[in-house]
């Protein structure tokens, strides 16, 4: 950090890290997530803020002793990083099935966060290397994952008559086609034999398409309605 940095270098900081996580916050919000544009935006600059504050801080002057002064710089960063932390939290929603969700906005928001922490301690190389991994991170690898078919979770939920399946005979479908059965519920109307089954589970099926194995549970006798989310 140098002690006496000029207007055309702050801008420049800031400029930059305006710029890294206006694009980074571009890929939450074609992913419709709870933190978008603007919030990676005013999270960055905050950061950067900070940081350019520390850098103005670093000489005081001297003391009574004629000694230069120095603040320590480390206590605005770390700041920012603890506060950070409640944000992310905020940013993680806990569903009922026990999954957390938007585990990934919260470590961008973070990764922003350190980001312009660089950008604005004048750090615009690694900085800069930041922001290409960052986009290494939430886009190409992004592609990489959907090609690796990693499983995702779905809900399965089967209305049975009572001529239907047995429960055993579901799960012998689920298993052959490669389903593991992460939890399942039962309701049974005893004054009419009917059931009906909820699985949560975990399958290799990309989103917006219906596995094979529902056609199969589709054709069997007394399926009265299946529903498929994922």
């Amino acid at each position: 950090m140098p002690l006496n940095p000029d207007w055309t270098d702050l801008g420049l900081r800031l400029a930059c890290c305006f710029l890294a996580c206006m694009v980074i916050g571009l890929d939450r919000e074609w992913q419709e997530r709870s933190a978008g544009m603007r919030t990676t935006i005013l999270v960055g600059l905050a950061a950067c803020i900070a940081a350019i504050s520390a850098n103005l801080l670093l000489s005081l002057g001297t003391d009574a002793l004629g000694e230069d002064m120095r603040a320590d710089v480390l206590r605005l960063p770390l700041g920012i990083l603890t506060g950070m932390g409640f944000i992310g939290a905020g940013a993680i929603v806990r569903r009922g099935d026990g999954f957390a969700q938007g585990v990934t906005t919260a470590a961008t928001l973070w990764f922003v966060t350190v980001m312009g922490l660089c950008f604005g301690a004048g750090q615009l190389l690694l900085g800069g290397a930041a922001f290409a991994l960052g986009l290494v991170t939430l886009w190409l690898l992004k592609y990489l994952e959907r090609r690796l078919q990693q499983r995702r979770e779905a809900e399965l939920t089967i209305c049975l008559a009572r001529e239907g399946p047995s429960e055993e005979r579901i799960k012998e479908l689920l298993d052959d086609a490669g389903v593991r059965i992460r939890r399942a519920f039962v309701r049974y109307e005893p004054a009419t034999d009917r059931r009906e089954y909820r699985f949560s589970l975990w399958c290799r099926a990309e989103p917006g398409t219906l596995p094979p194995f529902l056609a199969t549970l589709r054709t069997l006798p007394g399926v009265d309605q299946i529903d498929w989310e994922m």
